[in-house]
């Protein structure tokens, strides 16, 4: 077997469970911000961990030109008038971005989406479609 090239530590296992579980009844979005760190190649929670309760502040705190992963719960009502939280891994990589860092953000992202144990998978390239998001999951 291979081993990965990225690797998650305890810290960031323990702040994706800690989301998902805190997320679960709650009755606004809560998403978490999280990078690779070039040092050691290690996917860690953006500093200063925060949790996002609102898109705007979420779109606020991405940067321009880096590529980030956000893990999101974000809750809506069904047409049908259910209530449902999915749970979503945002790929948000901005067109400004260097070709450097696509690649190693595109190299871990299925490996970080594993991890995260997400429903669903979107790729968002700025804050406008951060900011869609509700008119994405509702599709």
């Amino acid at each position: 077997m291979s081993q990965s090239l990225y690797t998650l530590p305890a810290t960031t296992t323990k702040s994706l469970r800690d989301l998902r579980f805190g997320s679960a009844r709650a009755t606004t979005p809560q998403a978490k911000i999280f990078e690779i760190s070039t040092a050691d190649m290690s996917i860690v929670e953006q500093s200063p961990a925060e949790i996002y309760s609102s898109l705007e502040d979420l779109a606020d705190a991405l940067p321009g030109n880096t590529p980030r992963y956000v893990v999101l719960s974000y809750p809506i009502v069904t047409k049908d008038g259910r209530h449902k939280a999915p749970y979503v891994l945002l790929y948000y990589m901005p067109v400004t971005a260097t070709q450097h860092a696509k690649m190693l953000y595109a190299g871990a992202v299925e490996i970080f989406r594993a991890q995260a144990d997400v429903n669903k998978l979107l790729e968002v390239a700025d804050e406008d479609e951060v900011m869609d998001i509700d008119a994405m999951l509702r599709e």
